[in-house]
């Protein structure tokens, strides 16, 4: 089965207040070296799949550099790194190869750059069409940038852009999130993510919203309530447009669907490298392990510093689990039929209870062998994920 790459690069022009991700504000000086080390793992990815025991697929037919703001780079740079995957593994004919981008740093140059790496899919971190609302959380770039952008990449033969949005932001309203997914539409783009805001400590808005204050733009967050009907509205608005939805958060015309992600939800192989990359490999033979999964450190320190990975084996159990809250976030759901045939029929039937249970709370809904979320339960999915996972899924954990 093809391998899919992820490469993270955790370097951003300004620090967006709901980001709960790895990546921050770094002096450019910091590029050069994080690229050379990222090089050097890519170089490594062999050795490093036969130390923990797994099975390092050579062809690849998706590669995702995602951050932060890959964009940065420069050209050199972002070059470097093409070729250390090209050297390395055979690249498919037909591979997706996505880059993310900060509207406003899309020059020509950067444009021409991409293309000369085989990029053939920018996605584009928009979150609002409305200036006030992106501007209340650090972004950058105003509505007029980023259709200005979507028009360069398009006459460069880029037209497979996906859209960011996020619902919740603060100020934003009934009517000024329809205006987004208007816009959204109007611009033809064949694949829109949307996603609602979390409320965490893991971000400084998330942390003033908990705490109360005023911090941010908090005391304009719309509450829970409305940030789940600009979700309904974005799944009716998409699908009615023609930009069907395939996953709680991602909907896209036909056949532009994203062919990296997929990899996630299915259980296929990838590997990330660089800052709080995550990897899933098929264990090799002879263990009761099915496959691993391995993360870098989540700081930029800890990573350059040779900071130890986290390993997990992945035992049948734990396959099976994760067969089903990551199946289940796909439209199509979970075919019971085919896990039956993965895993035997034993021990999908201690998932039966589960099942049961969320059918009856309108959550799942059955369909012939196909069980898949309701509306409901995609705006209740983490409730229902939760139902099929239990401690014997995960054979231990460890760093390496």
């Amino acid at each position: 089965m093809p391998l899919g790459l992820y490469i993270s690069v955790p370097f951003c022009r300004t620090k967006c207040s709901y980001c709960n991700f790895a990546s921050d504000v770094f002096s450019k000086a910091a590029y050069e070296n994080y690229v050379a080390r990222v090089l050097e793992d890519i170089g490594g990815a062999q050795k490093k799949a036969t130390e923990l025991g797994c099975v390092l697929p050579e062809t690849v037919d998706s590669i995702y550099l995602g951050g932060g703001t890959p964009s940065l780079l420069n050209s050199a740079q972002l070059v470097r790194i093409f070729d250390a995957v090209n050297g390395r593994f055979t690249v498919a004919s037909d591979a997706e190869v996505t880059v993310e981008c900060a509207p406003g740093t899309l020059t020509p140059a950067l444009i021409e750059t991409l293309l000369a790496g085989g990029v053939n899919r920018v996605s584009l971190g928009v979150q609002s069409f409305v200036d006030q609302e992106a501007q209340s959380v650090g972004r950058l770039h105003k509505r007029a940038t980023v259709l200005e952008e979507i028009a360069r990449l398009r006459d460069a033969g880029l037209g497979n852009i996906n859209i960011d949005l996020m619902a919740g932001l603060p100020h934003q309203t009934a009517a000024s999130w329809i205006f987004s997914l208007s816009e959204t539409v109007a611009t033809g783009a064949p694949h829109v993510s949307v996603y609602m805001l979390e409320v965490d400590e893991d971000s400084r808005l998330g942390r003033e919203l908990i705490a109360g204050g005023t911090r941010y733009h908090a005391h304009f967050v719309p509450d829970e309530e409305a940030t789940a009907d600009f979700y309904l509205q974005a799944c009716e608005t998409l699908n009615a447009a023609g930009i069907a939805q395939y996953e709680i958060s991602n909907f896209a015309r036909p056949g532009k669907e994203s062919r990296h992600n997929l990899k996630y939800w299915t259980r296929q192989p990838y590997v990330g490298f660089g800052v709080d990359a995550h990897s899933m490999l098929p264990a090799s033979g002879g263990s009761s392990v099915r496959a691993v999964r391995f993360s870098t450190p989540d700081s930029l320190d800890a990573y350059m510093s040779g900071g130890s990975q986290m390993v997990t084996p992945v035992s049948d159990h734990g396959a099976l689990e994760e067969s089903f809250f990551l199946g289940l976030r796909l439209n199509r759901g979970v075919d019971l039929e085919q896990l039956r045939s993965d895993f035997s029929s034993e021990p999908l039937a201690g998932c039966e209870p589960a099942i049961e249970e969320c059918v009856g709370e309108g959550l799942l809904q059955r369909r012939g062998a196909r069980i898949f979320l309701t509306s409901r339960g995609r705006l209740l999915s983490n409730e229902v994920f939760a139902k099929f996972l239990s401690e014997e899924g995960v054979a231990g954990t460890r760093s390496a």
